[in-house]
């Protein structure tokens, strides 16, 4: 997702999205792009670094993105537990920074199962990101970590 959200605005990445290393900050004159960030805010919030955000400085809007890979029974619960874990601090990114600021929340199970309506979800993020690539990456990620198990003697 990182990667074809940088392509989306037109920042340097590896031609290959199965080579990219996201970097903490990318930036362009109309967006900045965090990843794995935490974010000082002058309430304390636990929840305070999700997996990357978009400030869209043309726009004025903030996306907070958090991607889960579980257990494929587990798919519905982080859904609902992501939309509420982020919520005070959607609450003070508006107040700091002036930013209309939503959460997106991208939960695929470990064999690809996805929530009923995840589209709406993915829809909102730049990059025309397709949930049966996704669904394709995490399955492959699966399989990779049990070859890695199954090859230890």
């Amino acid at each position: 997702m990182h990667w074809k959200i940088l392509k989306h605005y037109n920042i340097k990445a590896n031609d290959k999205w199965y080579e990219h290393q996201p970097e903490t900050v990318k930036e362009k004159e109309k967006v900045t792009i965090l990843w794995d960030m935490q974010v000082h805010t002058d309430k304390t919030i636990k929840a305070n670094k999700p997996d990357f955000i978009i400030k869209d400085k043309q726009e004025k809007t903030c996306m907070l993105i958090d991607m889960t890979i579980l257990f494929d029974r587990n798919t519905s619960v982080k859904v609902a537990e992501t939309l509420s874990k982020y919520k005070n601090l959607e609450i003070e990114i508006t107040k700091m920074w002036r930013l209309k600021t939503i959460t997106v929340h991208v939960v695929i199970g470990a064999l690809g199962v996805v929530k009923k309506g995840i589209e709406k979800y993915i829809h909102k993020i730049r990059g025309k990101i397709n949930v049966t690539e996704l669904q394709k990456i995490a399955l492959l990620g699966s399989s990779h970590i049990l070859r890695r198990i199954l090859s230890i003697e």
